[in-house]
């Protein structure tokens, strides 16, 4: 399961954004379900881009176990503009995501190595 998701960054808060995201990617890091976590922003630091690809099993661990106690900081920081699923989430993890207002992308087609 994939996640693309794009946190609008509160003007004059980037460094403070940045500072908080080193401990989530360590944590992350940890997470055995994991494969993809990574960070992008845009040139004037005021929104960033955060792909993700899980083990479907891991989903509800990373929301609630790893993310969990980084969460009230990130979202002082950001407002998450666009939230992007790919795969097919079932209940636990949609409860968990449809609060962000996440849009659901069912495969139809295509690979992955």
């Amino acid at each position: 399961m994939a996640f693309s998701h794009t946190p609008a960054i509160k003007p004059g808060d980037f460094l403070q954004f940045n500072a908080l995201i080193a401990p989530i990617v360590v944590a992350t890091r940890q997470e055995p379900g994991m494969l993809v976590y990574g960070y992008g922003v845009n040139e004037d630091q005021s929104v960033a881009h955060i792909l993700e690809r899980y083990n479907v099993e891991s989903v509800v661990s990373h929301v609630d176990t790893t993310f969990a106690p980084f969460g009230k900081r990130f979202l002082e920081l950001c407002t998450i503009i666009r939230l992007v699923v790919y795969g097919k989430p079932d209940a636990e993890i949609r409860k968990r995501l449809d609060p962000f207002g996440a849009v659901y992308m069912t495969p139809f087609e295509g690979f992955s190595r």
